[in-house]
């Protein structure tokens, strides 16, 4: 019983990866965009979530700082969650609202890029993130599911949305961690040339 429920898993997983396939290789592209023209001239990526999100965000910042599958400069990227004294002391001094916002003001510039991960797109930090990334001029790229949420609505044209079609958040992350491989794997094709995806 329980091997026939765990193959389900890996058959609806492979099944939604397949479905949106198509629908979100032009917005993962997109941000590959902007983040490869933020890093090349001389940005950086601030990656932020919260929970499962929120190792996606320190995953990101791991394969760009060091590398993805293949040897290349160090590009520049910067996860906002793993410091829990930065975390705890933004929570008690304000409220949980701010732990990502002040952050962003602190080390984001103009041509930075805010790369904000959300299952339902609806949580208040992230939110405040994408407010105070767009007041210094930093384009957001925002991985949500479900409808996007308020994050989606909150997104300028120049932003880029990624939004898994779906309503599980264990499917939604699997997603995006799948859109992050896509993102390193863009952004080291442009740098380094195209390379054969090998199976």
């Amino acid at each position: 019983m329980i091997e026939q429920r765990i193959e389900q898993h890996f058959i609806d997983s492979a099944d939604l990866k397949y479905q949106a396939a198509q629908g979100l290789s032009k917005p993962v592209a997109a941000a590959v965009a902007a983040i490869l023209a933020s890093v090349t001239s001389g940005g950086k990526v601030l990656a932020c979530g919260n929970g499962g999100s929120a190792c996606g965000a320190q995953y990101f910042a791991a394969q760009f700082v060091g590398r993805y599958e293949r040897e290349r400069p160090e590009l520049a990227a910067l996860a906002l969650t793993p410091d829990a004294t930065v975390i705890t002391g933004l929570a008690s001094g304000w409220d949980f609202s701010a732990v990502f916002s002040k952050q962003v003001r602190a080390f984001g510039s103009a041509g930075d890029v805010l790369l904000a991960l959300s299952v339902d797109g609806n949580t208040g930090n992230l939110l405040a993130a994408v407010e105070a990334a767009h007041e210094r001029d930093m384009t957001v790229v925002a991985l949500t599911g479900k409808s996007g949420g308020k994050l989606g609505q909150a997104l300028r044209e120049t932003d880029v949305h990624i939004c898994v079609p779906h309503e599980r958040a264990a499917r939604i992350q699997e997603v995006h961690l799948l859109a992050l491989n896509c993102i390193c794997d863009g952004v080291d094709a442009q740098l380094l040339g195209e390379q054969e995806l090998s199976s």
